[in-house]
C-alpha cells in the first residue's frame, strides 16, 4: 500500500537517526534560546497541529533548561508546617516553551508546539506562531479566530494543548470533576 510523504517523515521520527540529531543539538545548545527557524524541522507534526506555509507563520526552536521545578526552601520567618518544599511545579517543559516564547514574542499568537530533541542538560521544541496583524492572516476563514481577544495569550491562560494536558482538562467525562480544572477548585467549599 502506498502512503503519503507525511506518513513516512512520521516514520523516521519514530526512530530518527541518532548521529545527526546529537550532531544538530550540539549546534542549538551553542547557538540562542530562541531562534527563528526557516521550515519545520517535524514537517508531519507541525502541519497536523495547523502550520501552513504561507506569510504570517513563524517557527521559533526554543531551549529549555532540564532539571527539577523544586521551590527553594523560605529563609525568612515562617512556621514550620509552612517551610516545607515537597511542592513541584506541575508544568510541562512544553508549556513552559509555549509561555517563554509568547513572553519574548509579543507581537505573535502561539497555535501550539511539538517536541524535536532532547539531551542531558535541555528539552528543545519548535513552537509555531502566527503574526495576527497580518492580511493573509486576517483574510484567512480557518486563521481569522486568532484575531477575537478571547483567543490571544492562550499560553499564559494555559489554553494551548500543552496548558489543556497540565492543567487535567483532557478527559471529559461526567464523573471526573476536571473543569475547570483540577486546581481551581482546590480550597472551594461543596
Amino acid at each position: 500500500m502506498a502512503h503519503g510523504l507525511y506518513h513516512y517523515i512520521k516514520l523516521a521520527w519514530k526512530k530518527p537517526d541518532k548521529k545527526v540529531l546529537r550532531e544538530r543539538m550540539t549546534e542549538w545548545r551553542a547557538g540562542n534560546v530562541f531562534t527563528k527557524v526557516e521550515k519545520p524541522l517535524r514537517l508531519d507534526r507541525a502541519r497536523a497541529l495547523g502550520y501552513k506555509d504561507k506569510k504570517g507563520f513563524v517557527v521559533i526552536r526554543v531551549r529549555i533548561k532540564r532539571g527539577g521545578h523544586k521551590r527553594s526552601r523560605p529563609n525568612k520567618g515562617r512556621r514550620s508546617k509552612r517551610m516545607h518544599t515537597n511542592k513541584n511545579l506541575k508544568m510541562s517543559y512544553r508549556w513552559i516553551a509555549e509561555q517563554r516564547v509568547s513572553k519574548k514574542f509579543t507581537n505573535l499568537e502561539v497555535i501550539n508546539s511539538y517536541h524535536i530533541g532532547k539531551d542531558g542538560m535541555n528539552f528543545f521544541y519548535e513552537v509555531i506562531c502566527v503574526d495576527p496583524n497580518r492580511p493573509e492572516i486576517k483574510n484567512d476563514k480557518t486563521l481569522s479566530w486568532i484575531n477575537n481577544p478571547k483567543n490571544q495569550n492562550k499560553p499564559e491562560r494555559g489554553a494551548t494543548s500543552a496548558g489543556k494536558k497540565s492543567r487535567g482538562l483532557r478527559n471529559k467525562n461526567p464523573t471526573s470533576k476536571a473543569r475547570p480544572s483540577v486546581r481551581a477548585g482546590m480550597g472551594r467549599g461543596k
